[in-house]
C-alpha cells in the first residue's frame, strides 16, 4: 500500500498520484508497506530510483548508506522476536526498510509492515509540527530514529531471557537450560550482525557526508548513531553475561556429575573386598586335598565377617576424611 503527503509548513496533504505529489511545492513523502513488485517500480518510475538500490532492498543485503547522483539511500533492518519456524523458541526476524532522501522529498519503502514507520507517517497526518516544518531529511531522520529505538524493545525481551537462565543455571541441570541458553547466543549473534552495519550506515549520515543532509540535521543522526553505539554495547555485554551462564551451567553439571561419582567409588570400594572375600570362600575347597583348614573351625564364619567390617570400617573412614561422606 503507497502513502503519500506533501507538506510545507502546518498541515499535510495526501495525494493518490506519485507524480502530482512529487511535483508538489514543500516536502513530499512516499511510504510503501508491504509493498508488491508493481508498487516498487510505480514507486522507482516516479522518483527515479536506481535499480542497483531496488535489488540492495530486495535482496538480503546488510545496512548501508549510498550516494547517488540526487538522492542518498540508507538501507536498514527492521527486528524482532518471532516463534521460530524450526526447532527454536524464538528467532530474530529482520525485514529490510529503504529510505531515499532527495532535495525535497523522501521515498521509504518497507517489504513488510513496517509499524514503526507507520507510526511516523500517523503523526504527519496529524500535524506533527518539528515533523512539518523541517526538510526531508528530518523526516528521514525520524525513520531511522524509529527503527532503531524497536531495537532496545528486542534487546529488552532479550534480557528477561537472560535473567531467566540465570535463576535456573545454579539450581538446575536439565537439558532445557542449555537449549535457551544456545537459543539466546544464537539471537544476539544474528542481532550483533545487523546492529554493527547500522551503526556505520547512520555513521555516514552524523558526519554528514552526503549532501542531503543539512548541517543542522547532523546532530539527530547524531543521537541516533549513539543509540546504536549503545545498542552494540549491551549487545556485547549480553554476550558476556550469556556466556557466563554457560560456564555455570557447565560447571553445574560437572559438579553433579561428581557428586553421584563419589557415590559409586565408595559403593564400589566397599563392595570389591566383600566381594573378594564371598568369591574365596565360594569356592569347594571342602573335598579337596588342598582343604582350607578355617572351612571347618568353628569360629570360622564370625571372623570372616568381624575382619570384613573393619575393612568396611577403615574404607568409610578413609572416605570421610578425604570429604566423599
Amino acid at each position: 500500500m503507497i502513502s503519500a503527503l506533501v507538506y510545507a509548513g502546518e498541515a499535510a496533504e495526501p495525494y493518490d498520484d506519485l507524480g502530482a505529489a512529487r511535483a508538489a511545492a514543500g516536502t513530499t513523502w512516499v511510504h510503501a508497506a508491504e509493498a508488491t513488485d508493481e508498487e516498487i517500480r510505480a514507486v522507482q518510475s516516479a522518483f527515479d530510483l536506481h535499480s542497483l538500490a531496488i535489488d540492495d532492498l530486495r535482496g538480503d543485503v546488510r545496512a548501508k548508506t549510498e550516494e547517488y547522483r540526487d538522492y542518498t539511500f540508507v538501507l536498514l533492518k527492521t527486528m524482532r522476536l518471532t516463534p521460530g519456524e524450526t526447532t527454536f523458541e524464538k528467532e530474530v526476524a529482520t525485514s529490510p526498510v529503504g529510505v531515499f532522501v532527495g532535495r525535497d522529498w523522501v521515498v521509504s519503502l518497507g517489504l513488510d509492515e513496517a509499524r514503526p514507520v507507520q507510526r511516523v507517517m500517523d503523526a504527519a497526518r496529524r500535524g506533527d509540527e518539528r515533523l512539518l516544518q523541517h526538510g526531508p531529511d528530518f523526516t528521514a531522520y525520524r525513520v531511522v530514529d524509529v527503527i532503531v529505538d524497536a531495537y532496545f524493545d528486542l534487546l529488552d525481551g532479550i534480557e528477561t531471557d537472560i535473567e531467566e537462565i540465570e535463576e535456573e543455571v545454579t539450581v538446575s541441570t536439565d537439558s532445557e537450560t542449555i537449549e535457551k541458553i544456545n537459543d539466546v547466543r544464537r539471537d544476539l549473534l544474528s542481532f550483533r550482525k545487523q546492529a554493527w552495519p547500522a551503526r556505520e550506515a547512520v555513521g555516514s549520515l552524523a558526519r554528514g557526508d552526503p549532501k542531503q543532509i543539512q548541517p543542522q540535521t547532523e546532530k539527530y543522526f547524531r543521537d541516533v548513531y549513539d543509540h546504536l553505539v549503545q545498542i552494540v554495547d549491551l549487545t556485547e555485554t549480553y554476550r558476556d553475561l550469556v556466556s557466563g551462564a554457560r560456564d555455570i551451567y557447565l560447571n553445574t553439571v560437572s559438579q553433579s556429575t561428581n557428586e553421584v561419582m563419589k557415590v559409586l567409588t565408595v559403593v564400589a570400594t566397599i563392595f570389591i573386598p566383600l566381594t573378594f572375600v564371598v568369591g574365596v570362600y565360594g569356592m569347594n575347597f571342602a573335598d579337596s586335598p588342598y582343604n582350607m583348614p578355617e572351612l571347618g573351625w568353628t569360629f570360622g564364619y564370625p571372623a570372616v565377617m568381624v575382619g570384613m567390617g573393619l575393612i568396611v570400617a577403615i574404607l568409610l573412614g578413609h572416605f570421610r576424611q578425604r570429604g566423599y561422606l
